[in-house]
């Protein structure tokens, strides 16, 4: 099957958990993460909350989302984009799920305050404050893989 590069791997799972698994040959997987997205996704009824946020309607959103089954989502989502980046990456590549993993923390504590923190008296819902905390948790992820690294590569020297 096709071998895809780390980015392509990585947006094709963007689209929808599990599409760079299917691609790729990995049939089980990748249907197991999209019957577990399509279940958590339903029963958490997601997609109406993405559709109340693009159109503003933030309380809306709020009101319409299975929070106990919404939780689920970040870590799913996360780790599918991960196991997809793992079987596109070279095998020397070290500590690349930290980013992956942090994200998936601070998306679900975004997850959690989406109905009470306001940023810049701007309420964002459980759709939009999850990925803005997104971004904090890429970067000390990120941050703190290239810590190790650096640390790693100073040892050895």
């Amino acid at each position: 099957m096709k071998k895809l590069n780390k980015l392509e791997a990585v947006l094709w799972n963007v689209a929808l958990p599990g599409f760079s698994q299917l691609l790729t040959g990995r049939i089980i997987v990748g249907f197991l993460f999209l019957v577990l997205e399509i279940v958590i996704n339903v029963n958490s009824r997601f997609n109406v909350a993405i559709i109340h946020s693009f159109h503003w309607e933030i309380s809306k959103a709020i009101h319409v989302v299975d929070y106990q089954w919404l939780m689920f989502y970040p870590c799913l989502y996360m780790y599918a984009m991960w196991d997809a980046y793992r079987h596109a990456m070279p095998e020397t590549e070290k500590y690349s799920y930290l980013p992956f993993v942090f994200g998936a923390y601070f998306v679900t504590v975004g997850l959690i305050y989406s109905t009470t923190l306001r940023l810049f008296g701007v309420m964002f819902g459980p759709v939009f404050l999850p990925m803005l905390f997104l971004i904090p948790g890429l970067l000390i992820g990120g941050l703190i893989r290239y810590f190790l690294l650096k640390s790693k590569t100073m040892n050895q020297a």
